[in-house]
């Protein structure tokens, strides 16, 4: 698969992502559901704590990537969901950290929303991968 940027200004590369990527030469492609701060069982975890739901999140994620046999690397398109923008872009250096060390900047969204499907869930991650 070969990714090239495109980024007709810089400014989203300092926040950690692309404004578009075309993407060539990809076979399988996986989409993934939403995945939040919850445990195996599905119970929420880290409540009032942002950073600790997006890590958890992004842990889930990578879970799913890695049953897929692929890894962040693999992501071309991510979209989060938070009830607290502010407090979420805050906490966005944890994403920098996880997607920075693969060299990996995919085309992202980043959506306000009142509530998520469980109450103390604050972040919601959602990622298109391809290999």
């Amino acid at each position: 698969m070969n990714r090239t940027p495109v980024n007709p200004w810089p400014w989203s590369l300092r926040l950690g992502y692309n404004q578009a990527e075309i993407v060539e030469g990809m076979g399988r492609q996986l989409i993934c559901a939403g995945q939040t701060a919850v445990d195996g069982e599905g119970n929420p975890q880290h409540a009032a704590d942002m950073r600790g739901q997006i890590q958890l999140s992004l842990n889930n994620l990578e879970a799913v990537l890695a049953e897929a046999r692929m890894t962040l690397a693999n992501v071309i398109q991510v979209k989060v969901y938070t009830t607290d923008v502010d407090e979420a872009l805050k906490n966005f250096d944890v994403l920098g950290a996880r997607f920075g060390r693969l060299d990996a900047a995919p085309p992202m969204t980043l959506l306000g929303v009142s509530r998520l499907a469980l109450p103390p869930l604050m972040f919601e991650i959602e990622a298109t991968a391809a290999d």
